[in-house]
């Protein structure tokens, strides 16, 4: 059965937004735990995270409780389609970028490659229990990391998000790239043993 993604994105994105500040706080506060309790979760090395927009789920909580020898990153995007990292802390400067997300204000030349990250947390919009993400459907974060299609981790790609963002299943498309867990406020996935 072939499911209309884009009814989909819209349904899921509404749970999100529907939640109550309250439970968003909470939720924060949880996942930062169960992102920091994975076992591949990073001691150093360069750690990307995500600026959350449109009731995604906040990283903050996380990003101020990594281990000193992390250098927290966000995303950046660039006009050949991929993803590229700038390091960024509470307080440096921002811009927005084409879809109004903030990104960090640095020179292109200061940038980092996907294949530079040691830990990458992803939002998404769905998920399931194989680690299949639904996006927002522009594909930035599977043409970044497409080169592991060819070889197995680093970077270890977490997907992060509310339990009400969970589905049964979705079709993984040859593009796609496989989150290694997905963790909510609740739960962690470890989808490494996932079969596509």
């Amino acid at each position: 059965m072939t499911v209309d993604r884009t009814a989909l994105r819209r349904e899921l994105r509404n749970r999100r937004r529907a939640l109550p500040a309250s439970d968003r706080i909470a939720a924060a506060e949880r996942l930062a735990q169960q992102l920091s309790a994975l076992s591949f979760a990073p001691p150093s090395g360069y750690v990307a995270g995500y600026w959350a927009t449109d009731g995604e789920i906040a990283l903050h909580v996380w990003q101020l409780r990594l281990p000193r020898e992390c250098v927290y990153c966000l995303p950046v995007l660039n006009e050949d389609g991929r993803l590229r990292f700038a390091p960024w802390r509470p307080g440096d400067a921002l811009v927005s970028n084409q879809h109004g997300i903030p990104e960090p204000d640095i020179a292109e030349t200061s940038l980092l490659e996907p294949e530079q990250m040691t830990f990458v947390v992803a939002p998404l919009v769905g998920f399931d229990d194989r680690g299949h993400r639904l996006g927002m459907g522009g594909g930035w974060y599977d043409r970044s990391f497409a080169f592991r299609h060819q070889r197995a981790a680093p970077p270890w790609l977490v997907g992060a998000a509310f339990d009400v963002q969970r589905v049964d299943a979705l079709e993984r498309a040859d593009w796609d790239v496989t989150l290694d867990a997905v963790c909510t406020e609740s739960t962690s996935l470890d989808c490494t043993g996932s079969s596509a």
